[in-house]
């Protein structure tokens, strides 16, 4: 990806500065985080860790997807269904994910469903929203000609819903995604024996702060590497013919 951006090298060189100035043990220098970092990358546990929280944010996706897929379109087709659900959406933009995390871990305890259900329930409702939105902009005249041309569903979804929506669907999901990290970390830390939350939970409990900021960085690179390397990828590859249009 080329050489690091120039705001993480500031901030790389700042944090250094006040850790020598300050000489707190609870603000390790920029090398003492460099080597908790290739300790956790060194002996594996940061790959098995992120292994499973990830398992965990791909199951709650998954669900939050499906919901939303649902509901997002009917949303879109349906007025009187949007004013109905319209409640449900506003609670669950509002309502913080630390709520949903203990809500969770109280219900189903320390288990596979309270990880998925904490996730799907903070994502879901700005993932339906954006399904929505997506099937509001289809152009009302191309769904007329369609009709008029006699266009097979499945041309109809493949020609007129499907290449409108992608874009909703990708914005949606990055928001999902940074909404899901929080999440996540939030119902491993407070109630799970495993995961990247777990662990910075553990570090945390042990003053380690070096390892608690090598946890960080790690996790976030994985975070990045999504965002830029795959939706990035998948979104300039799903509007690649906008820009061809435009030539």
């Amino acid at each position: 990806m080329g050489t690091p951006p120039a705001f993480l090298v500031l901030l790389a060189v700042a944090w250094e500065g006040m850790a020598r100035a300050l000489h707190n043990p609870l603000i390790p220098g920029v090398e003492d985080v460099a080597q908790a970092l290739g300790a956790i990358l060194s002996d594996g546990s940061f790959v098995s860790q992120m292994a499973v929280t990830l398992q965990r944010v791909a199951l709650g996706f998954v669900l939050a997807f499906v919901v939303a897929l649902i509901a997002g379109i009917g949303m879109g087709r349906s007025r009187k269904l949007q004013q109905f659900l319209e409640p449900a959406i506003l609670i669950g933009l509002t309502v913080p994910g630390l709520v949903w995390a203990l809500l969770c871990i109280i219900w189903f305890g320390m288990s596979l469903i309270s990880s998925t259900l904490a996730v799907a329930l903070g994502i879901a409702p700005a993932l339906t929203l954006s399904v929505a939105q997506g099937i509001r902009s289809v152009n009302a005249d191309l769904v007329e000609m369609a009709g008029v041309f006699q266009l097979s569903r499945l041309a109809r979804l493949r020609l007129l819903w499907f290449p409108t929506l992608v874009p909703f669907l990708l914005s949606g999901t990055r928001l999902g995604l940074s909404l899901a990290w929080k999440v996540i970390v939030l119902v491993e830390v407070f109630g799970l024996s495993s995961g990247v939350g777990y662990q910075l939970n553990s570090e945390f409990s042990s003053q380690n702060v070096a390892a608690v900021l090598a946890w960080t960085l790690a996790f976030a690179a994985v975070m990045a590497v999504l965002e830029y390397g795959v939706i990035g990828s998948l979104e300039r590859r799903a509007t690649r013919w906008k820009r061809v249009a435009t030539v």
